[in-house]
């Protein structure tokens, strides 16, 4: 009517059965009108779909979310993952960079026979300990010798820069330290910082529960849900977007992670100042998401938490 179409009944009808027999549509049951298959939304997203904006409104919204002064990445992130979550109606995941800050000074310190506390002071005064085992006959002089041989290698840079250079003074010989002492430095370079890891945060699960009708439908969202509560499951989601450039839309089972029919998954990776790709932020819901505001929105988050993302 809003068009003044000359279309009847029966003719809509007819290309509405087209679109099903090429599989763009489908019917969940005899007495159900036409749905989307993944096929069609794909269609529509890569053809049809004509991308939003974001008000200046959610803009500010989001930079005040991720500006907040104080906090750490973490908590940064989170924050952004939240107000996604709030805005998109949906459930969000934010895979945190792997942060690691060049090192001001290491020491090895001697707790007790078989034991040894390793001390990281970073160049922005964070201090990081973690314990590792020793054999029991290592002598005090070798925990000085390799922390002063640590020291001379690494101030001023991360593990990751230093580690090869070190491994390869120590298998040439080119160290001129004992066996003990060699073997103390690649066991404490092999134990990783615990904040260099990559965390993940997911705010909004119950957004998944909203609108399921059916028995069927509830059980598939308590999967999804067990899916991302396992981080392993996420960083192999991350591995799969690669080097990709700008959003990255899965749907249903497109995505080959969580191979579920019936959600979508809307992914940004954000970069680093060196465009390496440390991080993403993204939107989980029905396969009935409205894209073409949430791509935007996904996007944007994105792109303020890469500009941030070095300041930390």
């Amino acid at each position: 009517k809003a068009l003044d179409l000359k279309l009847s009944p029966a003719s809509i009808r007819n290309t509405m059965a087209d679109l099903e027999d090429l599989g763009l549509l489908s019917s969940p049951h005899t007495s159900a009108g036409r749905m989307p298959t993944e096929q069609g939304l794909r269609l529509y997203i890569d053809g049809l779909m004509e991308v939003g904006s974001l008000s200046n409104e959610e803009r500010k919204r989001i930079e005040a979310e991720c500006s907040v002064k104080g906090v750490s990445m973490n908590e940064m992130v989170s924050n952004a993952t939240n107000l996604l979550s709030n805005l998109s109606a949906c459930a969000s995941l934010v895979i945190a960079p792997k942060i690691e800050k060049p090192i001001r000074q290491i020491q090895f310190v001697s707790l007790q026979p078989g034991k040894v506390l390793i001390i990281m002071v970073m160049e922005n005064g964070l201090v990081e300990n973690r314990i590792m085992e020793v054999p029991l006959d290592l002598s005090d002089s070798a925990l000085i010798q390799a922390s002063n041989y640590l020291n001379d290698k690494i101030k001023g840079k991360t593990l990751d820069e230093v580690s090869t250079i070190i491994k390869n003074d120590i298998k040439d010989n080119r160290s001129k330290l004992d066996k003990l002492t060699s073997g103390l430095i690649e066991k404490g370079l092999a134990i990783p910082l615990g904040k260099a890891e990559g965390h993940i945060i997911i705010r909004g699960q119950s957004h998944l529960l909203e609108d399921v009708k059916a028995l069927t439908d509830l059980e598939r969202a308590r999967t999804l849900m067990g899916y991302l509560e396992e981080q392993k499951n996420i960083l192999k989601l991350f591995d799969s977007v690669g080097n990709a450039q700008g959003v990255q839309i899965f749907i249903g089972t497109e995505n080959k992670i969580f191979d579920q029919s019936g959600w979508s998954l809307v992914l940004s990776p954000y970069k680093n100042a060196d465009e390496k790709i440390v991080g993403a932020i993204g939107v989980i819901g029905p396969t009935r998401l409205d894209y073409d505001r949430i791509i935007p929105m996904v996007d944007y988050t994105s792109q303020v938490i890469a500009r941030l993302v070095d300041d930390y």
